[in-house]
């Protein structure tokens, strides 16, 4: 068991969590991406979070991340969603029209728990984009 440890506490706590940009803004998120990923570790470790396993996907993310129990998984998520969205506002804002700063994010995520199944999760983020392109590519056959 990968148990992390506070002053008095051992824990093991892990969550599947995905959100999407607002409207799901492709060109723009796409775009964005590549910085995405050092910005949420940097956002999860102030909340002395980690994220295990992620990935960006072209209109989504995907992560697994391991939240202290003296916070809730809202908490962190929140923050999260919140600080980048500030971030890129303020850094590729500047930039790009129709950027609405603060709102990036769409509201709401999924999470589930990870628990036993942490290997199966892993798999499942790191092979959900392949997914993605087989199954667009299915729709485009029809």
């Amino acid at each position: 068991m990968d148990e992390q440890s506070l002053s008095h506490t051992k824990w093991d706590c892990k969550y599947h969590v995905v959100f999407l940009p607002k409207c799901r803004r492709r060109t723009l998120y796409v775009q964005l991406r590549p910085h995405l990923g050092e910005v949420f570790r940097q956002l999860a470790k102030q909340r002395e979070s980690r994220i295990e396993e992620g990935h960006l996907l072209s209109d989504h993310v995907h992560m697994m991340i391991s939240i202290p129990p003296k916070y809730s998984v809202s908490q962190v998520v929140g923050y999260i969603k919140g600080k980048s969205a500030i971030h890129l506002a303020r850094v590729y804002g500047e930039r790009k029209r129709n950027f609405v700063g603060q709102h990036f994010w769409a509201r709401g995520y999924f999470v589930s728990t990870v628990g036993r199944d942490e290997a199966v999760i892993r798999e499942y983020i790191r092979n959900q984009e392949k997914e993605d392109e087989r199954l667009d590519q299915l729709r485009l056959d029809y």
